[in-house]
C-alpha cells in the first residue's frame, strides 16, 4: 500500500498587496478567451499571482513556503457564485465567477492579516 501524507503549507509570503475598486478586480480577470475565477473568503474578494516556478521557488514550496507576488482585493462581505462586469472594451456584459475558499486554512489566514492591517 502507498503511503499518503498531507504537508500543509506552512507560511505564506506576500510581496505586495494592494486594495483596489471592485470593477478594476474584475477588469483584472477579464482575458480575451474569457474570465479566470476571483476568490472570496471570509468577506474579502481577491485574486493573487504567484512567483514563477524556479528552482528556488520550488525548493521553498517543497519545505511549506509559497510566495504570491501580487495580491489584489476588495470588501465584498456576501458570497456571490457570478459578478457581472459591463466591459467597454468588449461591449457586453462580462461574468466572473467567484470560488468560496473559506474552508481554506491558508485563505482565512491571509484575510485575517490583510483585516489585521486596516487597508481597506
Amino acid at each position: 500500500m502507498p503511503k499518503i501524507s498531507f504537508s500543509p503549507i506552512e507560511e505564506l509570503v506576500i510581496h505586495e498587496y494592494v486594495s483596489i475598486e471592485l470593477d478594476d478586480l474584475l477588469r483584472e480577470r477579464v482575458t480575451p478567451a474569457g474570465s479566470v475565477p476571483l476568490y472570496w473568503c471570509d468577506g474579502l474578494l481577491f485574486s493573487f499571482s504567484s512567483l514563477p516556478w524556479t528552482k528556488d521557488t520550488i525548493k521553498d514550496y517543497m519545505t511549506g513556503k509559497i510566495h504570491w507576488a501580487e495580491t489584489h482585493y476588495t470588501v465584498m462581505e456576501k458570497y456571490k457564485p457570478v459578478l457581472e462586469l459591463k466591459d467597454e472594451n468588449y461591449q457586453a456584459q462580462v461574468k466572473v465567477r467567484v470560488i468560496d475558499t473559506s474552508r481554506s486554512a491558508l485563505h482565512k489566514e491571509f484575510v485575517k492579516w490583510i483585516k489585521a492591517r486596516k487597508n481597506f
